[in-house]
């Protein structure tokens, strides 16, 4: 057996999540069956899981880490949508600028990008 994907679950209101995961951070709308709602990149990504016991740096842990290729850009559409940042832009020691913010359901997402 292999694993093919892994995909989180928010236990949320699907229509609420066009705004942040579809506009906000350009994800693609793949799956809609009013009930959930499933949101993809056209990347290729290996399945990974992460497993913490704080989230670095003394912040908590997130849900989600969403990599990205330009966290500057991200930062400036998060900022521009007005949408609470919970860690600002950090370039941390071990290589990588991120930042916390809450999603529509008050799910903490870590933005990053690796040096």
């Amino acid at each position: 057996m292999r694993v093919k994907r892994i995909v989180p679950n928010l236990a949320a209101d699907p229509a609420k999540a066009d705004a942040f995961y579809g506009k906000l951070l350009g994800l693609d709308l793949v799956m809609d069956h009013g009930w959930i709602k499933t949101f993809a990149s056209k990347e290729k990504m290996a399945p990974q899981i992460g497993i913490a016991s704080e989230g670095g740096s003394g912040t908590p842990v997130p849900a989600i880490s969403v990599e990205v290729d330009d966290v500057d850009e991200a930062y400036a559409r998060v900022k521009a949508a007005g949408v609470e940042i919970i860690y600002d832009l950090t370039h941390e020691p071990w290589g990588v600028r991120r930042f916390f913010v809450r999603d529509p359901f008050g799910t903490i997402v870590n933005i990053l990008m690796h040096d």
